[in-house]
């Protein structure tokens, strides 16, 4: 039987924002589409069967992690990330750029060799050049790969902004001759250009050029503000290329998600729902709640009434509040396998919406509530 070629299509629009269907050897991944992120080949607190059943249909997972620790050799001798984590979902892995500058203390970026680093579990001096980064994500096998890059910390200076961007456009060069033709799966380039209207257009036109199966906006989620990301996805939007997938990385809260599909990004990744859930924040239709909070006590009621795609509502907020004060590890199981299913129906109300024309109401109504 012949493997699917990796394809993306549009199905229906309301003014920027889309909705489609990518298409992948492992099977299709409706967007707008949130992943839940599996950084260690695992969602954290969750097992794959449930994030199934939540609606996900794609994980995203980390290849700077998996390079430390257990090691790509480890994986690839089972055949790939999917027969070693027992998950028949699309995988993406992203190309490590961001967890070597935001992990390791001493890490030096070298044009020729790329990323030089030390391992933040033990101090192993690691190199990550595009080729390598291209080498170990095709040995985990994943569906999705990144292109390497350099993320820089937030900054205002615009020289050190432009260098970091033209390094990422040669590594994306590299990492589009390493990847070579691999028509059943596809390899993502970076936009960069930090704050800067001109560098995120060159960035975008200069990657435009090299050819990619999809764009991702990268270096936001550094500690800029919430206005300051759409005002980066305003100034490329209208340059996107309309017929591939358009792809937020590291974001976000359903606010956020909300504001950048009204400006055309179809893929989201995220470790607030999971990282949220193992300390008693959930994510409800009617706002966040910490579960810890002493007035959950007495209170019967479940957790969100509004939930529909999975059997949560059997556990009360009373009970809940109980598990996070003793620290019992099922309320932080619970918590987050509920804030995963609450961002998996999001992003369906999203979709829904889009397909009925109504996609602004919708924003318009959840977007200073969630």
């Amino acid at each position: 039987m012949a493997l699917k070629e990796f394809a993306f299509r549009i199905l229906n629009t309301d003014k920027y924002a889309r909705s489609g269907l990518i298409e992948t050897q492992r099977g299709n991944i409706q967007t707008p589409a949130f992943m839940p992120v599996g950084t260690q080949a695992t969602v954290k607190a969750c097992s794959i069967n449930d994030i199934k059943k939540t609606g996900s249909e794609i994980i995203l997972s980390n290849t700077y992690h998996l390079m430390i620790r257990p090691g790509v050799q480890r994986i690839e001798r089972l055949g790939g990330l999917h027969q070693f984590m027992n998950c028949d979902l699309p995988i993406l892995t992203d190309s490590g750029g961001f967890q070597v500058m935001s992990l390791s203390k001493l890490n030096k970026i070298d044009r020729e060799k790329g990323a030089i680093f030390n391992s933040h579990i033990d101090g192993k001096k690691f190199y990550l050049s595009p080729e390598e980064s291209i080498r170990i994500q095709l040995g985990l096998n994943s569906d999705i790969l990144m292109i390497m890059d350099e993320c820089p910390k937030k900054t205002n200076n615009y020289e050190t902004i432009k260098k970091s961007m033209n390094l990422s456009l040669y590594w994306a060069e590299r990492s589009k001759k390493a990847f070579g033709k691999n028509p059943h799966k596809a390899l993502f380039g970076i936009i960069q250009g930090g704050l800067f209207r001109d560098l995120r257009i060159k960035s975008l036109e200069e990657l435009i050029k090299i050819g990619f199966d999809g764009y991702a906006v990268g270096g936001l989620a550094v500690g800029e503000t919430q206005n300051e990301m759409f005002s980066v996805l305003d100034d490329i939007k209208d340059l996107m290329p309309s017929e591939k997938p358009h792809y937020l990385m590291g974001v976000g809260t359903p606010s956020d998600i909300l504001g950048a599909v009204k400006r055309g990004i179809d893929m989201f990744d995220c470790v607030l729902p999971t990282r949220s859930g193992r300390t008693g924040l959930a994510f409800t239709w009617n706002g966040r709640i910490n579960i810890r909070n002493n007035k959950y006590q007495n209170d019967d009621t479940p957790l969100d009434v509004n939930c529909k795609k999975f059997d949560l509502n059997k556990y009360t907020k009373n009970y809940l509040n109980h598990l996070f004060n003793t620290n019992e590890i099922l309320g932080s199981m619970i918590l987050t396998l509920h804030n995963i299913n609450f961002y998996q129906e999001l992003m369906s109300g999203i979709r829904e919406n889009i397909k009925n024309g109504t996609f602004d109401d919708f924003h318009d109504k959840y977007v200073d509530k969630l």
